[in-house]
C-alpha cells in the first residue's frame, strides 16, 4: 500500500480492534500527515521506517517545525497547529537546499552545470545529521524506525549511527555490477538527453 490507502486500512485496523501486540504492521509510506485525519490511539506500537520524524529532538529541526508553522499560519491554511512535517518535505526542503547550493558553486543555472556540482554537496539536515550528494547522485540517508504514539507522532525507537550510502544497483540483477557507481563529468549531458 502506498499514499492515501493507507488511511482506510490503518482506519480499518483499529475498527477491527486490532493493536499492535495482535497484528504488528511496519509500513514504508505512513507518516505523520497520513495519521493526522484518524485516531491513532487503536494503532499505538506499530512501526514505520523512514528518514526524518516530525518528533526528532535536533536545533535543525527545532529551526525547520517553526519554519513551517510560521508559513503555514502566514497562509492560513485549514488545520492551522494541527499541520505536521513528514519525511517527504523534508526530503523536498534538503533537495532545494542543495540545488541552491549546487547553482551557487555552478555559478550558472544551466541544468548541465548544475548536475555536476550537484556531487559532493552537503547539508545539516533536519534529520540531525548531515546529509551528502553522492556522486552517483544519490543522497546519503539516515534510516530510523518510529513506533505509533497515541498523539499521532512517532517515537524513534531504532536508527542508524550515520547516514547510509545509496547502493544505487541491485546486486541480484546480472551486469549490475558492471554499471558505473559515479556520474562523471563526461556522462551524457542531462541537456542532451532524447525528448520523452
Amino acid at each position: 500500500m502506498n499514499g492515501d490507502s493507507n488511511v482506510p486500512f490503518y482506519k480499518e485496523l483499529g475498527n477491527a480492534s486490532l493493536k499492535a501486540t495482535n497484528v504488528p504492521v511496519v509500513a514504508f509510506s505512513v507518516g505523520e500527515e497520513e495519521l493526522r485525519g484518524i485516531d491513532t490511539k487503536p494503532l499505538v506500537g506499530n512501526l514505520a521506517a523512514w528518514n526524518y520524524f516530525m518528533s526528532l529532538k535536533n536545533p535543525e529541526n527545532t529551526k525547520f517545525k517553526a519554519m513551517f508553522a510560521d508559513w503555514v499560519k502566514k497562509n492560513n491554511l485549514p488545520g492551522g497547529e494541527k499541520r505536521v512535517t513528514n519525511d517527504p518535505m523534508e526530503a523536498t526542503f534538503v533537495g532545494m537546499h542543495m540545488r541552491k547550493q549546487a547553482v551557487e558553486k555552478a555559478k550558472s543555472t544551466d541544468v548541465d552545470k548544475v548536475h555536476i556540482a550537484m556531487m559532493g554537496q552537503k547539508f545539516s539536515a533536519p534529520s540531525g545529521f548531515t546529509l551528502e550528494m553522492d556522486g552517483n547522485h544519490h543522497l546519503h540517508k539516515p534510516v530510523m524506525i518510529g513506533e505509533v504514539c497515541a498523539d499521532g507522532q512517532f517515537n524513534v525507537v531504532w536508527r542508524t549511527k550515520t547516514t547510509v550510502r545509496a547502493q544505487p544497483w541491485s546486486p541480484y540483477i546480472p551486469g549490475d555490477d558492471k554499471k558505473p557507481d559515479t556520474v562523471s563529468s563526461t556522462s551524457t549531458p542531462l541537456g542532451s538527453l532524447p525528448a520523452a
